[in-house]
């Protein structure tokens, strides 16, 4: 491309660009603004103080604890409890929260739908479609057995008096299911489903939901046009203009023009003073080099940080993936995909690719750079460098890690090898358990413990990955207050209950890891029986049972060897500390550490068993928990083997 057409390709987006950022005509609405926990707030959100700035009222900013939301006009309001990209907010339905505390089973009369607007057009997230059938008496067993011969293939939840629920995972036939006669006294309905604690299908019943929402064009181009979108009486949509407006609006376009024009002299004329510079006094790649360099030294608005790592040109990791070829990726993660890569220089590296250059992933770009360049520890990924903000892509660059993940070892492809034995994972728990209590003692939460986050060489020794959702912890604080985020089946149920974040909530994770290495179970598998979907479910259950033989993998050989029963049934009680629901009864990762050192040298004899259950049970109140229960089981086990 000549520099004349740049030139003219770079005035034209000016022009679109210039007439976009006008936005609202009206100087009283903001571009963004916070209300409460909700930050970086824009179109279509509007406070209800202002209804012609937008078309999502946001009111009760400074209320205790949320505000709230009103996402269908005239509608119900929700409390808004954070974001996770700029297109979504996580809300908490009032309503179905207080039927939740009250009496669980009221929650099937509920029914989560938003309905769309010819501005704007909702997907509710994490939603579960349930089919709720009356029973009929129990005199007519016939119409009840062709009912559940109707749902054959279905989970079936008869806890409720009066109906029974029926659903089934990946939302397969929806409304086609209630064809038939049989199925009269059946109903569709749609509730926020988070299988993530212990309990039966009602517990896993949650107020909060993920709500994606997406401008109409018509609504798009009339607000970036200057005018405001609304209904018509026979909801068709209309773009309102004023005539002051429309004059704004052709002053504005005159005004760029001329502008353009003044602004395309300045940058030729930077150009070729900038061409003259470089050709004169720096080599090709030592400027490109140095530019990068100073750019991303500047490279967080409002301050000048910089993070003391290589900065890597785009053309140099398409070179060093081959065009980010699709037989060079090595797995995708919740924020991009990784390819495996060879720099210039021989090293082989793995390029984390984020999918989107916006805010939140420039977010999570700049927190995973913050962390691992203050961070030194041998089982922690090494961050090689990065892109700059600035370029067509935001890029991360690690040491590659040849030997896969943990999850890829216990039950993915690499699982057929049984190669990890047990003494091997055993040592992948410590060093797993040492990295995490690291980051701890920095005040840092990982956030995300989950075994496809634990990478392994080629000598099965850990390295912790995945850092862009963790969290900075300052130690004179109690908990982080935030929206859910995570993996299901590796969150703190408390999460969920209270949005507050702790160390105790990495704790949680990696009780669930522990699960998985004496188990080789994934951590959620929607094959297995809806009472054991979730594995902490599963693993709790039969602990309490003292059941260990059901959950620990028969191939670690515990049968045949007394010396791996002992280990691994110690392992699976500390995790069932790291799995309770008070946080304050699971242990701290330091004492998980010191605990699995003593497990490996066979010093973790009954004598400190039993020492550390009754230390963590000394706060359970009930003397008819769960973890009661255990302790009984566990001391009769103690007393068996002296």
């Amino acid at each position: 491309m000549s520099l004349a057409s740049s030139s003219v390709c770079f005035i034209l987006s000016l022009l679109v660009m210039l007439v976009q950022a006008k936005g609202r005509n009206d100087s009283t609405c903001p571009k963004t603004f916070s209300c409460g926990n909700l930050t970086d707030l824009s179109f279509p959100f509007s406070l209800s103080t202002q209804p012609d700035c937008g078309i999502v009222p946001i009111s009760g900013c400074d209320v205790k604890p949320f505000p709230r939301v009103q996402l269908v006009p005239g509608g119900e309001w929700f409390y808004g409890i954070g974001k996770e990209y700029s297109y979504t907010v996580w809300v908490v339905d009032p309503n179905l929260q207080t039927i939740l505390r009250k009496n669980k089973c009221q929650a099937f009369n509920e029914n989560i739908s938003l309905s769309d607007s010819p501005s704007i057009s909702y997907t509710a997230v994490h939603l579960q479609n349930f089919f709720k059938c009356n029973r009929t008496s129990s005199n007519n067993p016939y119409i009840n057995q062709n009912m559940k011969d109707h749902f054959v293939g279905y989970y079936s939840y008869d806890g409720c008096d009066g109906f029974t629920i029926y659903y089934k995972f990946y939302g397969v036939d929806d409304e086609d299911i209630l064809a038939g006669n049989h199925t009269a006294n059946c109903s569709l309905i749609r509730l926020p489903y988070y299988p993530t604690e212990p309990g039966n299908l009602v517990n896993f019943l949650h107020p909060e939901f993920l709500v994606e929402w997406k401008l109409s064009d018509d609504c798009s181009k009339c607000h970036y046009g200057g005018g405001r979108c609304q209904t018509d009486k026979k909801n068709n949509f209309l773009c309102y203009k004023d005539a002051k407006a429309n004059r704004r609006e052709l002053g504005l376009i005159l005004g760029t023009v001329f502008g353009g024009v003044l602004v395309m002299i300045t940058c030729l004329a930077v150009y070729f003073i900038w061409c003259y510079k470089k050709r004169k006094y720096n080599p090709p790649h030592f400027l490109s080099t140095r530019k990068l360099s100073y750019i991303f030294k500047n490279d967080v608005d409002g301050g000048s940080i910089y993070f003391g790592i290589p900065v890597f040109s785009y053309s140099e990791l398409e070179e060093a993936t081959n065009d980010f070829k699709s037989s060079r990726i090595l797995g995708d993660g919740g924020f991009g995909t990784v390819y495996y890569g060879q720099l210039k220089d021989g090293r082989e590296v793995a390029v984390k690719r984020l999918y989107e250059h916006n805010s939140e992933q420039m977010q999570q770009f700049v927190n995973e750079i913050e962390i691992l360049t203050r961070l030194r520890h041998t089982n922690l990924v090494t961050l090689y460098g990065c892109t700059s903000r600035r370029s067509r892509e935001l890029i991360l660059v690690y040491e590659y890690i040849p030997n896969g993940t943990l999850a890829d070892h216990l039950h993915g492809d690499r699982a057929k090898n049984r190669s990890l034995t047990w003494p091997v994972r055993l040592n992948i728990a410590i060093e797993t358990a040492g990295a995490l209590a690291y980051l701890h003692a920095s005040d840092i939460i990982h956030c995300d413990v989950k075994t496809n986050n634990i990478l392994l060489d080629q000598s099965f020794s850990v390295k912790v990955a995945d850092f862009g959702i963790s969290r900075l912890f300052p130690n004179d604080v109690s908990h982080i207050s935030t929206a859910p985020r995570g993996t299901p089946g590796y969150i703190d149920p408390k999460y969920h209950e209270c949005y507050e974040l702790t160390i105790k909530s990495d704790v949680y994770s990696f009780g669930v890891v522990l699960v998985e290495l004496i188990s080789s179970m994934p951590a959620v598998d929607m094959m297995r029986h809806s009472q054991e979907i979730n594995l902490a479910s599963f693993a709790i259950n039969k602990i309490v049972k003292c059941a260990f033989n059901e959950l620990i993998d028969p191939s670690l050989g515990f049968d045949s060897d007394t010396k791996i029963w002992e280990m691994t049934r110690s392992v699976a009680e500390l995790a069932f500390l790291c799995l309770q629901t008070d946080r304050d009864m699971r242990p701290t990762m330091t004492e998980v550490l010191d605990t699995l050192k003593e497990i490996q040298t066979s010093e973790f004899d009954n004598e400190k068993r039993a020492k550390l259950l009754l230390n963590q049970a000394k706060s359970q109140p009930s003397p008819n928990s769960v973890t009661d229960k255990w302790i009984t089981c566990s001391s009769t086990i103690v007393a068996n083997t002296k």
